[in-house]
């Protein structure tokens, strides 16, 4: 459920809204889309968002980057397309 969430962000930059503000959003894949990086940042804020999902033979594994697992879950749940002014 995750990996669909996570690939449904384009490769490369992107803009979502969380929280009703907006964040940019960097997806890069490695290893022919076995490892995927996504780095997303509060455009004029602080917060940020950084996780790497690995697709194994034997399972698929969620890493956030030095941040609560539950904080990355929430923001890939309740993102949506952010509105452009």
């Amino acid at each position: 459920m995750l990996l669909k969430t996570i690939q449904e962000f384009p490769i490369g930059y992107s803009k979502v809204s969380y929280k009703h503000k907006t964040y940019g959003v960097t997806r890069t894949d490695f290893n022919n889309g076995s490892s995927i990086k996504i780095y997303a940042e509060e455009l004029g804020g602080t917060d940020f968002i950084s996780l790497n999902y690995y697709i194994t033979s034997r399972q698929e594994l969620l890493k956030p980057c030095e941040m609560p697992i539950d904080k990355i879950i929430h923001f890939l749940k309740n993102h949506s397309a952010a509105h452009e002014d």
